[in-house]
């Protein structure tokens, strides 16, 4: 994709969400780290559930510690993998108390460093808690970054390092929200709605998707009322 095109891919997405933010519910940097630490191969939707009354209880690394494994778990057992979350985020939130003053380092190398922290997970605490230019990239990233051409890579490292080379100012902050609210909700997996997305005509993928007939819209449309 050519950089003008890259500038109008960024700029449409802008001019309809101008301030797009993460939609994990979080009160401080902490608890972003620790909804992202949770997010792994679990919903967003599901992580907020589970953390509700845990942020209401929990806002600093030392409270979290004085909460104990056993009290994690008990609000975190509703999403996948969240015996070795817990054991993480306890672990994490010492390290936090013990070497960092309990505040969340801005820091990718100290942040890789904390357990269950991996590369992702700090560029999205670097850029959502602290506004670095930083771009986390997940199944749906790596999927706008390869369908689009904005960033093709065959490793997620690879759409990563395309993104920081290709993104222009003013987009670099917000463009991991773009692209991520875009990929969950217009470029899907299996099939993207092309008929409603704001950059289909600089979109090089060519399988583009027509909008649903009427007939199976009705079709959408009764199902919904039979299951109502």
């Amino acid at each position: 994709m050519k950089k003008a095109d890259i500038f109008e891919f960024y700029h449409r997405l802008a001019e309809a969400n101008p301030a797009p933010e993460t939609e994990l519910a979080y009160g401080n940097a902490y608890q972003l780290l620790v909804a992202v630490t949770c997010s792994a191969q679990s919903t967003d939707v599901g992580v907020n559930k589970a953390t509700k009354a845990l942020f209401a209880e929990v806002k600093t690394p030392a409270q979290m510690v004085a909460l104990g494994l056993e009290g994690l778990k008990a609000h975190i057992k509703t999403i996948g993998l969240f015996n070795n979350k817990a054991k993480n985020v306890i672990a994490l939130s010492e390290i936090l108390v013990r070497d960092h003053a309990g505040e969340v380092p801005a820091d990718r190398d100290a942040l890789e460093a904390l357990p269950g922290v991996g590369r992702k997970t700090a560029n999205v605490v670097m850029n959502t808690a602290f506004g670095a230019e930083t771009f986390a990239v997940d199944t749906h990233i790596f999927r706008v970054g390869n369908r689009t051409g904005i960033a093709p890579g065959k490793t997620v490292l690879a759409v990563e390092k395309a993104l920081d080379k290709k993104t222009p100012q003013p987009f670099r902050v917000g463009a991991h929200h773009w692209l991520i609210l875009h990929g969950r909700y217009i470029c899907k997996a299996r099939t993207p709605q092309c008929w409603r997305c704001p950059v289909a005509d600089l979109c090089r993928f060519k399988l583009k998707t027509a909008p649903p007939t009427i007939k199976s819209a009705k079709v959408q449309t009764d199902t919904v009322k039979a299951a109502a």
